[in-house]
C-alpha cells in the first residue's frame, strides 16, 4: 500500500467548518487519479473483501463509483451505484445521509431481497452514510456479505455501536493540519 499511504501523507488538508477535511484522489477526484494507485487499491479490495457468492457491487455515489467499477472489471461482479437522485422506478428505496459536512436522501435500485451484496466505498469518517445505506439495504432484505472502506477517518463513528462492521484498507487522523497514518493495514 505504499502509494496510497505516499498519496494520504501528501494530501491537503481544508476546512469546512469545524471538520478537518483532506483533499484526495480517491475520495476527490482531485489531484489527479493515477492508474498505479487505483490498481493498487482494487488488488488490496480483491484480497480483502469476501467475494465469495456476492451478486452485486454496491456503491453511493459519486465517490465510490470508480473504485466500484474497476473492482467489477476485474471481478464480473455487477454494480449497482445508489444515486443522489430519484428515478421513481418500481422498487426504489430512499435513505437519509448525514456526514460530517453534508446531508440529503439517495436512492437504491436493482437490489432486491435476497441480493448478496459488497457494499463498498471510498471513505468511512462520520460514518453517516455507511450507516445509512446499510440501514436500507438491511430493510430491503439484501445480505451484506462483505463492507469495505478505502480510507477510514480514525475516530469515532456512527457504526461503532451497530452490528456493522467495515473492511478498511487504511486508517488515518487529521492532526494540525496534517494527515497522520493510524493504521497502514486498516481493519479486518
Amino acid at each position: 500500500m505504499d502509494q496510497l499511504r505516499q498519496s494520504l501523507l501528501d494530501a491537503p488538508i481544508i476546512e469546512k467548518g469545524d471538520y478537518e477535511y483532506f483533499v484526495h484522489p480517491i475520495s476527490d477526484g482531485v489531484p489527479m487519479l493515477k492508474p498505479g494507485l487505483l490498481r493498487e487499491i482494487v488488488i488490496k479490495i480483491i484480497r480483502k473483501a469476501n467475494l465469495e457468492n456476492v451478486d452485486k457491487i454496491v456503491t453511493p455515489a459519486a465517490m465510490g463509483i470508480h473504485i466500484s467499477t474497476a473492482v467489477s472489471l476485474m471481478t464480473d461482479i455487477p454494480l449497482v451505484v445508489i444515486r443522489k437522485r430519484e428515478y421513481g422506478l418500481d422498487g426504489e428505496v430512499s435513505l437519509h445521509q448525514q456526514t460530517g459536512y453534508s446531508e440529503g436522501d439517495m436512492f437504491i435500485n436493482d437490489v432486491n431481497e435476497g441480493d448478496r451484496v459488497l457494499v463498498l466505498d471510498d471513505v468511512l469518517s462520520t460514518g453517516g452514510t455507511m450507516k445509512a445505506v446499510l440501514d436500507a439495504l438491511d430493510h430491503i432484505g439484501a445480505d451484506v456479505v462483505d463492507t469495505v472502506a478505502i480510507i477510514k477517518k480514525a475516530g469515532p463513528n456512527e457504526l461503532d455501536d451497530s452490528e456493522h462492521h467495515v473492511k478498511t484498507l487504511i486508517n488515518v487522523t487529521v492532526e494540525d493540519g496534517e494527515v497522520v497514518i493510524v493504521d497502514e493495514h486498516g481493519d479486518d
